[in-house]
């Protein structure tokens, strides 16, 4: 069998960081897993590279020489939407990891790590991935004159502009889109939207709601898309097209 063929089997993952040691760590390592890792230093390397196509995952480091990981994991997020990131970050920074996550970060995982505890990331994400496509049963849902695939995370206005939307005001469309008409509790909402090893609030829900409500152009509190309940919670009451 050829190196071509082989390789075309493997899961190709892209790793982001500027620490030869751990570059040359995961390269070995990750190979018998079935997953073929390529090693980039910087945020020009992976601009310039995953243009290219042929990648699976993009493991991105926190900390990088000028652009950094949260601005670059922003950016693959707006041109690739579908493309699993795992951020790595230090040691109990928990704000980087909310925002990464904010950002559109599937995962994350603090450094130091051991690299089995990666691998088993790495598969979860491919799992959540797989099992997300196969489970939707259309990929785009329409809210009035809006459109929402949700698969690719995408929002359209009513022009078929696409509006860009976060991880957390992504998965809180899904909860309205999935539960229209209900009364949901702030407590609700974070039951539904909590992302993994993450400690979110109730304010996290207010704020995430302003900011979809802007996207959206959804109104007045009280009478608009997503309308406020006072002393409850929110509603997601969509408008039928004309």
């Amino acid at each position: 069998m050829s190196e071509t063929t082989v390789s075309s089997s493997l899961l190709q993952c892209l790793l982001v960081d500027d620490d030869p040691g751990i570059c040359e760590l995961l390269t070995g390592f990750l190979r018998p897993f079935g997953m073929q890792l390529e090693a980039l230093p910087d945020g020009l390397a992976l601009r310039q590279r995953l243009p290219e196509g042929g990648v699976d995952l993009v493991l991105l480091d926190l900390m990088l020489p000028g652009e950094s990981g949260l601005d670059l994991c922003q950016w693959v997020k707006q041109q690739h939407p579908a493309l699993p990131v795992i951020m790595l970050t230090a040691q109990g920074d928990t704000l980087s990891r909310v925002l990464g996550l904010e950002l559109g970060a599937d995962d994350y995982l603090p450094k130091p790590f051991e690299p089995r505890e990666l691998v088993a990331r790495i598969r979860a994400v491919r799992r959540t991935a797989a099992s997300g496509a196969m489970t939707l049963p259309a990929t785009r849902t329409r809210i009035g004159d809006w459109g929402f695939d949700r698969v690719q995370r995408r929002l359209y206005d009513p022009e078929g502009v696409m509006v860009p939307l976060s991880a957390a005001e992504y998965r809180l469309l899904v909860a309205f889109v999935d539960h229209p008409g209900q009364a949901l509790s702030r407590e609700r909402l974070l039951e539904l939207t909590r992302a993994p090893g993450v400690v979110t609030s109730e304010r996290s829900i207010d704020l995430a709601v302003s900011r979809l409500r802007g996207k959206l152009g959804a109104g007045d509190a009280q009478s608009g898309l997503i309308r406020t309940l006072r002393g409850t919670g929110y509603q997601f009451a969509p408008r039928e097209r004309a």
